[in-house]
Protein backbone atom coordinates (compact mmCIF):
# COMPACT_ATOMS: atom_id res chain seq x y z
CA UNK A 1 0.00 0.00 0.00
CA UNK A 2 -0.22 2.08 -2.04
CA UNK A 3 0.30 0.56 -5.50
CA UNK A 4 1.69 2.20 -8.67
CA UNK A 5 -1.93 2.81 -9.71
CA UNK A 6 -3.67 3.55 -6.43
CA UNK A 7 -2.67 5.92 -3.62
CA UNK A 8 -5.36 4.69 -1.21
CA UNK A 9 -4.31 3.22 2.10
CA UNK A 10 -5.40 0.06 3.83
CA UNK A 11 -9.02 0.35 4.87
CA UNK A 12 -9.83 3.25 2.53
CA UNK A 13 -12.16 1.11 0.43
CA UNK A 14 -15.50 -0.34 1.50
CA UNK A 15 -16.19 -4.03 1.00
CA UNK A 16 -18.30 -3.21 -2.06
CA UNK A 17 -17.06 -0.98 -4.89
CA UNK A 18 -19.06 0.36 -7.81
CA UNK A 19 -16.89 0.64 -10.93
CA UNK A 20 -17.87 2.84 -13.85
CA UNK A 21 -15.38 3.08 -16.67
CA UNK A 22 -15.42 6.87 -16.76
CA UNK A 23 -13.65 8.75 -13.91
CA UNK A 24 -16.16 11.60 -14.26
CA UNK A 25 -19.02 9.17 -13.75
CA UNK A 26 -17.30 7.96 -10.58
CA UNK A 27 -17.11 11.56 -9.39
CA UNK A 28 -20.76 12.14 -10.24
CA UNK A 29 -21.88 9.04 -8.34
CA UNK A 30 -19.90 10.04 -5.25
CA UNK A 31 -21.17 13.60 -5.26
CA UNK A 32 -24.80 12.74 -6.03
CA UNK A 33 -25.37 9.60 -3.99
CA UNK A 34 -22.74 9.14 -1.27
CA UNK A 35 -22.84 10.98 2.04
CA UNK A 36 -19.52 12.31 3.37
CA UNK A 37 -17.71 11.03 0.27
CA UNK A 38 -13.93 11.12 0.62
CA UNK A 39 -11.53 11.08 -2.34
CA UNK A 40 -9.13 8.18 -1.72
CA UNK A 41 -7.37 7.97 -5.10
CA UNK A 42 -6.70 10.22 -8.07
CA UNK A 43 -3.57 8.61 -9.54
CA UNK A 44 -3.76 8.77 -13.36
CA UNK A 45 -7.10 10.52 -12.96
CA UNK A 46 -8.80 7.30 -11.83
CA UNK A 47 -10.94 8.86 -9.14
CA UNK A 48 -12.02 6.72 -6.19
CA UNK A 49 -14.28 7.74 -3.34
CA UNK A 50 -15.65 6.14 -0.20
CA UNK A 51 -18.77 7.37 1.54
CA UNK A 52 -22.09 6.26 2.96
CA UNK A 53 -25.24 5.14 1.21
CA UNK A 54 -28.15 4.56 3.57
CA UNK A 55 -25.58 4.77 6.38
CA UNK A 56 -23.55 1.87 4.98
CA UNK A 57 -20.01 2.30 3.54
CA UNK A 58 -19.78 2.06 -0.25
CA UNK A 59 -16.91 2.96 -2.57
CA UNK A 60 -16.86 4.00 -6.20
CA UNK A 61 -13.80 3.89 -8.45
CA UNK A 62 -13.24 4.26 -12.17
CA UNK A 63 -11.88 1.26 -14.07
CA UNK A 64 -10.85 2.94 -17.31
CA UNK A 65 -11.56 1.35 -20.69
CA UNK A 66 -10.85 -2.21 -21.71
CA UNK A 67 -9.85 -5.45 -20.04
CA UNK A 68 -6.21 -4.50 -19.30
CA UNK A 69 -7.32 -1.47 -17.30
CA UNK A 70 -10.18 -3.27 -15.56
CA UNK A 71 -7.81 -6.16 -14.93
CA UNK A 72 -5.33 -3.97 -13.04
CA UNK A 73 -7.80 -2.09 -10.85
CA UNK A 74 -10.10 -5.00 -10.02
CA UNK A 75 -7.11 -7.23 -9.21
CA UNK A 76 -5.73 -4.69 -6.78
CA UNK A 77 -9.10 -4.07 -5.14
CA UNK A 78 -9.80 -7.78 -4.67
CA UNK A 79 -6.33 -8.91 -3.67
CA UNK A 80 -4.64 -5.92 -2.03
CA UNK A 81 -7.47 -3.81 -0.62
CA UNK A 82 -9.70 -6.60 0.74
CA UNK A 83 -12.70 -5.67 -1.40
CA UNK A 84 -15.29 -8.46 -1.55
CA UNK A 85 -17.69 -7.21 -4.24
CA UNK A 86 -17.23 -5.16 -7.40
CA UNK A 87 -20.26 -4.01 -9.38
CA UNK A 88 -19.47 -2.57 -12.77
CA UNK A 89 -21.86 0.21 -13.78
CA UNK A 90 -21.12 0.97 -17.39
CA UNK A 91 -22.41 1.32 -20.90
CA UNK A 92 -23.06 -1.37 -23.46
CA UNK A 93 -23.84 -1.46 -27.14
CA UNK A 94 -27.16 -3.17 -27.64
CA UNK A 95 -27.06 -6.07 -30.10
CA UNK A 96 -30.31 -7.86 -29.33
CA UNK A 97 -33.42 -6.72 -31.14
CA UNK A 98 -35.11 -6.72 -27.72
CA UNK A 99 -32.98 -3.80 -26.50
CA UNK A 100 -33.39 -0.07 -27.02
CA UNK A 101 -31.42 2.96 -25.82
CA UNK A 102 -31.23 3.29 -22.01
CA UNK A 103 -32.36 -0.30 -21.34
CA UNK A 104 -30.52 -1.98 -18.46
CA UNK A 105 -28.63 -5.26 -18.77
CA UNK A 106 -27.53 -7.58 -15.97
CA UNK A 107 -24.70 -9.67 -17.42
CA UNK A 108 -25.10 -13.22 -16.19
CA UNK A 109 -22.07 -14.27 -18.26
CA UNK A 110 -19.51 -12.81 -20.63
CA UNK A 111 -18.13 -14.44 -23.77
CA UNK A 112 -14.90 -13.07 -25.14
CA UNK A 113 -12.31 -13.68 -27.84
CA UNK A 114 -9.69 -12.16 -25.53
CA UNK A 115 -6.65 -14.14 -24.37
CA UNK A 116 -6.93 -12.59 -20.87
CA UNK A 117 -7.68 -15.93 -19.20
CA UNK A 118 -4.66 -17.65 -20.77
CA UNK A 119 -2.57 -16.36 -17.85
CA UNK A 120 -4.22 -18.94 -15.58
CA UNK A 121 -2.67 -21.87 -17.46
CA UNK A 122 -5.89 -23.85 -17.87
CA UNK A 123 -6.47 -26.37 -20.68
CA UNK A 124 -9.32 -24.20 -22.01
CA UNK A 125 -10.71 -20.76 -21.32
CA UNK A 126 -13.10 -20.86 -18.35
CA UNK A 127 -16.59 -19.41 -18.38
CA UNK A 128 -16.68 -15.80 -17.24
CA UNK A 129 -19.76 -15.61 -15.06
CA UNK A 130 -21.34 -13.21 -12.59
CA UNK A 131 -21.71 -14.05 -8.91
CA UNK A 132 -25.21 -15.40 -8.38
CA UNK A 133 -25.59 -13.69 -5.02
CA UNK A 134 -25.03 -10.25 -6.55
CA UNK A 135 -27.13 -11.06 -9.61
CA UNK A 136 -30.06 -12.14 -7.45
CA UNK A 137 -29.81 -9.04 -5.25
CA UNK A 138 -29.62 -6.76 -8.29
CA UNK A 139 -32.66 -8.37 -9.89
CA UNK A 140 -34.57 -7.95 -6.63
CA UNK A 141 -33.36 -4.36 -6.24
CA UNK A 142 -34.53 -3.51 -9.75
CA UNK A 143 -37.97 -4.98 -9.02
CA UNK A 144 -38.24 -3.01 -5.78
CA UNK A 145 -37.41 0.19 -7.68
CA UNK A 146 -39.90 -0.63 -10.41
CA UNK A 147 -37.17 -0.87 -13.04
CA UNK A 148 -37.18 -3.46 -15.81
CA UNK A 149 -33.91 -5.25 -16.52
CA UNK A 150 -32.68 -7.69 -19.15
CA UNK A 151 -30.66 -10.63 -17.84
CA UNK A 152 -28.40 -12.51 -20.22
CA UNK A 153 -25.02 -13.02 -21.85
CA UNK A 154 -22.85 -10.18 -23.14
CA UNK A 155 -19.84 -10.02 -25.43
CA UNK A 156 -16.63 -8.55 -24.02
CA UNK A 157 -14.44 -7.27 -26.84
CA UNK A 158 -10.88 -5.95 -27.02
CA UNK A 159 -11.82 -3.88 -30.06
CA UNK A 160 -13.99 -0.75 -30.09
CA UNK A 161 -13.68 -0.01 -33.82
CA UNK A 162 -14.43 -3.57 -34.91
CA UNK A 163 -14.07 -4.23 -38.66
CA UNK A 164 -14.99 -7.92 -38.41
CA UNK A 165 -18.73 -7.36 -38.95
CA UNK A 166 -19.46 -10.16 -36.47
CA UNK A 167 -22.05 -8.54 -34.20
CA UNK A 168 -24.97 -9.90 -36.21
CA UNK A 169 -23.56 -13.40 -35.71
CA UNK A 170 -23.27 -12.85 -31.94
CA UNK A 171 -26.90 -11.71 -31.93
CA UNK A 172 -27.86 -15.08 -33.42
CA UNK A 173 -26.28 -16.66 -30.32
CA UNK A 174 -28.57 -14.68 -28.05
CA UNK A 175 -25.92 -12.19 -26.91
CA UNK A 176 -27.57 -9.02 -25.59
CA UNK A 177 -24.81 -6.51 -26.18
CA UNK A 178 -21.11 -5.71 -26.43
CA UNK A 179 -18.83 -3.95 -23.96
CA UNK A 180 -15.14 -4.12 -23.02
CA UNK A 181 -14.59 -4.90 -19.32
CA UNK A 182 -16.87 -7.65 -18.00
CA UNK A 183 -14.74 -10.73 -18.75
CA UNK A 184 -11.64 -9.42 -16.99
CA UNK A 185 -13.71 -8.49 -13.95
CA UNK A 186 -15.42 -11.87 -13.83
CA UNK A 187 -12.17 -13.78 -14.26
CA UNK A 188 -10.43 -11.77 -11.52
CA UNK A 189 -13.35 -12.29 -9.16
CA UNK A 190 -13.33 -16.04 -9.76
CA UNK A 191 -9.57 -16.29 -9.32
CA UNK A 192 -9.62 -14.35 -6.04
CA UNK A 193 -12.72 -16.04 -4.64
CA UNK A 194 -14.66 -12.76 -4.63
CA UNK A 195 -17.90 -11.51 -6.20
CA UNK A 196 -18.60 -9.46 -9.33
CA UNK A 197 -21.52 -8.27 -11.41
CA UNK A 198 -21.85 -6.03 -14.46
CA UNK A 199 -24.88 -3.74 -14.68
CA UNK A 200 -24.88 -1.84 -17.95
CA UNK A 201 -27.08 0.69 -19.70
CA UNK A 202 -27.53 0.59 -23.47
CA UNK A 203 -25.75 3.69 -24.79
CA UNK A 204 -25.90 2.81 -28.48
CA UNK A 205 -27.14 0.16 -30.88
CA UNK A 206 -24.27 -0.47 -33.32
CA UNK A 207 -26.37 -2.51 -35.74
CA UNK A 208 -28.86 0.35 -36.19
CA UNK A 209 -26.64 3.38 -35.62
CA UNK A 210 -28.66 4.76 -32.68
CA UNK A 211 -26.62 6.33 -29.86
CA UNK A 212 -26.71 8.58 -26.81
CA UNK A 213 -24.55 11.70 -26.51
CA UNK A 214 -21.34 11.66 -24.43
CA UNK A 215 -23.02 13.94 -21.88
CA UNK A 216 -25.92 11.51 -21.53
CA UNK A 217 -23.47 8.65 -21.06
CA UNK A 218 -21.71 10.52 -18.25
CA UNK A 219 -24.59 11.99 -16.30
CA UNK A 220 -27.96 10.45 -17.02
CA UNK A 221 -27.71 6.69 -16.50
CA UNK A 222 -29.11 6.97 -13.00
CA UNK A 223 -31.33 3.87 -12.86
CA UNK A 224 -28.44 1.38 -13.08
CA UNK A 225 -26.56 3.30 -10.37
CA UNK A 226 -29.54 3.11 -8.03
CA UNK A 227 -29.86 -0.62 -8.69
CA UNK A 228 -26.15 -1.07 -7.96
CA UNK A 229 -26.30 0.97 -4.75
CA UNK A 230 -29.34 -0.91 -3.50
CA UNK A 231 -27.51 -4.16 -4.30
CA UNK A 232 -24.44 -2.95 -2.42
CA UNK A 233 -26.33 -2.31 0.82
CA UNK A 234 -28.79 -5.24 0.67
Amino acid sequence: MPTPHNSAGKGDFAKTVLMPGDPLRAKMIAEKFLKNAKLVNEVRGMYAYTGLYKDKPVSVMASGMGMPSMGIYSYELFNLYDVDNIIRVGTIGGISEKLKLRDIVLAIASCTPSTYADQFGLPCRPAAAASYSLLKKADEAAASLGKQVNVGTVLCSDVFYDESDSLAEWRKMGVLGVEMESAALYYNAARSGKNALCICTVSDCPLTGEECTSEERQDSFIDMVLIALETAVS
